[in-house]
């Protein structure tokens, strides 16, 4: 019967255990103003320089909201192409990249507003902004991985652009 006893004992303070220690990463997750950043697959394609805020005037013209972009960049030698990737905000705004082959050693700018693709500029087509001052950018491959994801704002302090 004290084995027994025992072996319960032991059962119930390893399951409290693990119970605690479980608890003990969400509670310091938590602790932010955000949840903890995905796992990322290790990629040559990065996010580079963001411009969230449109320089001068916000009037939503096209122009404005052009001077509105994510720098995607190729770091490796090998060409990739971007078909099926994705672009998406906080908001669930979402760019999908079309047949691209981003070059190596080489990027593209991504404009919010509407234009003619280029080697080195794509655009959403969009008639309203997409980047906020608290914002994130997160950029998946074709299987849907976070490869790369960027937040400024509130609490962010390494974001590229400046406030919106």
């Amino acid at each position: 019967m004290l084995r027994n006893a025992s072996r319960i004992a032991a059962a119930v303070v390893g399951s409290v255990a693990l119970a605690a220690a479980a608890a003990l990463p969400a509670a310091a997750a938590g602790h932010g103003h955000h949840a903890p950043a995905p796992h990322r697959v290790h990629s040559a394609v990065a996010l580079g320089a963001i411009q969230y805020d449109s320089p001068g005037r916000e009037d939503r013209s096209n122009r404005s909201l052009n001077a509105e972009f994510v720098t995607v960049k190729n770091n490796g030698r090998a060409a990739v192409n971007l078909r099926g990737w994705t672009l998406s905000d906080r908001s669930g705004n979402t760019y999908r990249f079309g047949n691209f082959r981003l070059n190596g050693h080489s990027q593209v700018r991504v404009h919010t507003g509407i234009g003619r693709n280029t080697r080195g500029d794509l655009y959403q087509d969009r008639r309203n902004y997409v980047w906020d001052n608290a914002d994130t950018a997160t950029l998946r491959n074709d299987h849907r991985q976070v490869v790369d994801i960027e937040s400024w704002g509130r609490g962010h302090g390494h974001g590229h652009g400046h406030g919106h």
